[in-house]
Parts: structure tokens; sequence; C-alpha cells
């Protein structure tokens, strides 16, 4: 067991523990203090306390809205898109780390310069392309952007953790008569949990919460994703504060959740192949 000393004692270590934890905490921690609020209690001023006297009716207009309409619209589209996503970028990497052919360099190159590009520069060229494809105001003309937003870090992680496995797997299952297509399903696959995990995550936090495609591809309400039917909660004159906090809360669950069950395998994932052993 490592010994602290000094400043960065036992109290010191765990006062900032502390710290980082009422810091990260406290947006957990005001929105489920606000979703049990009225809106006339938040309107007396009371923003940051305790609520004085829990008030269910946020929870009963959420779930009484469309609100779960859009909540399996989001789970459809990141859905879908995660585990394209994973499968895509998964055969891609196994060849870019186990595979030789020509180019493979540059091409795997071009993937990480994606990584380099911001998002939303690519807005108004997705969305032509979508509109010629007659895509537009379709979930599954989200699933398509998405996938190309989350490819080259997923290619980049899963490449870097196919490195790291011995070659002397394959060359065994080579020898074995196993083909390169069984060899990635039966042997490189299972063992590329941690890094699957990581990609999974990362990408499905970020097409759960992603809101300009969405608002730029989608029109109809019944099509709208989560984030997009937050905004039923903003009315002409005022905004439901307390509702708005609520369905950020009940949205945010399921993340929190897969994030509670997958997060061993993420950081396995993000530490595989910073050590050399």
């Amino acid at each position: 067991m490592i010994k602290r000393t000094g400043i960065f004692g036992t109290a010191g270590f765990y006062a900032l523990a502390v710290f980082f934890l009422a810091l990260f905490g406290f947006p957990f921690i005001l929105t489920l203090f606000m979703a049990f609020k009225s809106m006339p209690e938040y309107m007396t001023g009371n923003f940051w306390g305790f609520p004085h006297k829990i008030y269910f009716g946020n929870f009963q207009r959420v779930l009484f809205s469309p609100f779960h309409v859009y909540f399996f619209n989001s789970v459809f589209v990141a859905g879908f898109a995660v585990l394209l996503t994973t499968l895509i970028s998964s055969l891609a990497s196994y060849a870019f780390a186990k595979m030789k052919f020509r180019l493979s360099g540059f091409v795997f190159l071009l993937f990480i310069i994606g990584m380099l590009i911001p998002i939303h520069t690519t807005l108004i060229p997705i969305y032509q392309l979508t509109k010629s494809l007659r895509l537009t105001d379709r979930l599954v003309g989200l699933i398509t952007p998405y996938i190309s937003i989350g490819l080259p870090v997923a290619i980049y992680i899963m490449t870097t953790f196919f490195k790291e496995v011995p070659n002397s797997i394959q060359e065994s299952a080579f020898i074995d008569g196993a083909s390169p297509l069984r060899i990635y399903w039966n042997i490189m696959l299972p063992i590329s949990i941690p890094a699957i995990s990581t990609v999974t995550i990362l990408n499905f936090l970020s097409y759960w919460n992603e809101f300009i495609y969405a608002l730029t591809l989608i029109n109809t309400s019944s099509r709208r994703t989560l984030p997009l039917g937050m905004r039923d909660f903003y009315g002409v004159d005022a905004v439901n504060i307390p509702a708005v906090f609520t369905t950020i809360l009940v949205g945010s669950l399921p993340v929190i959740l897969f994030y509670m069950v997958a997060q061993e395998k993420v950081i396995n994932g993000l530490s595989a192949g910073a050590v050399k052993g």
C-alpha cells in the first residue's frame, strides 16, 4: 500500500477527494432537488435549498407528456448508432492493427485527422447530403451522421487495444486453419470487451445528448429525440424550470446506470496500451 506523507497525507487526500466529489456531484444534487420543487416554490426564490415540500407534479407532467416518445426515439437512434459504430470501428481497427496492406497507415491517419475536425463544421454538407438521399425528418437519417462523428475516436481506441494483443494468438489460429474473419469474431472481439465498453460509453453519451444535428434534420414532433423534446417545457412567456430539471433527471438515468455497470471496463479500456510490459 502506498504511504501518503506531507501535504498529500491521508487527511489531505480525502479532503481533495471530497472537494472533487462535491464539485462534480453538485449539478446532479441540484437537479435532484429542483425536480421535487413546485413552480410556485421556485418563484419564491428557493433555488439552491432543499424543497420545503416534496412535489411529484413535475414527474406526472413529464410522464404524461410525449416524453416516452422522445425517450424511445433516442434509444432507437443512439442504440443503432452505437451498435454500427462499434461493429465498423472494430472491423477497421482489426485490419489496421493486424493486417498489413498498402496505404494502411495513410488511411488510419485520415481517421485520426477526423478527430481534429469540429463536428458542427460538417452540418451544412451533411444536411445537403441527407436531403438529397431523402432521409431528412427520419430517425434513420440521424444514424449515419452520428456514426461518422463517433468513428475516429472509436477506431483510435480499438486500434491501440488490438496492437497490444500478441501476434502469436493470431498466428496460432492461422496454423489451425482459421480465417481472418473467424479470428476476428471468435478471438479478437471477445478479448476486446474493455475497449468495446469504452467506445460504447463514449459514443452513447455523445449520441444521447446530441442536439444540433437532431434540430437540423428532424422537423416532425413525433420524431424528436429527447434533447429536442425538452423544449416542450419552454413556454412562450415563461419556462417551467423544475419540469425542465425533472426531464433532465429522468433522461440522464439510463446513461448513469449504464456507466455504473460498465465503469470498470471503461477504465480498463482507456488505460489499455498506456503501459507496456
